[in-house]
């Protein structure tokens, strides 16, 4: 499939594809809330300090987050999107 073509299936308009971008955080959040409650954790009671003392923890949230919020995480969600939407069509036309 070309290059082209392949861009016209995925795309979709710009507030379905923030939709799709807010879904995908909220979906990493929940994913890696073990991460996130390990990094709040660490950082309660610091200010500047945080940057040092909490790099671990940092470095484990955003590995855990960019898993699932990266371009091949969102190019799939707007093919399902896509498809949901060739589902729909015939059935409203």
């Amino acid at each position: 499939m070309g290059y082209v073509q392949e861009a016209r299936e995925n795309h979709v308009k710009k507030k379905v594809e923030e939709a799709l971008r807010s879904k995908m955080k909220q979906k990493a959040l929940k994913q890696c809330e073990e991460y996130t409650s390990k990094y709040a954790q660490c950082a309660a009671g610091r200010t500047i300090s945080v940057v040092w003392q909490c790099r671990k923890q940092a470095k484990e949230l955003n590995d855990c987050l960019h898993q699932y919020t990266n371009d091949a995480v969102l190019e799939e969600m707007k093919r399902e999107y896509m498809l949901q939407q060739d589902v729909k069509g015939p059935l409203s036309a």
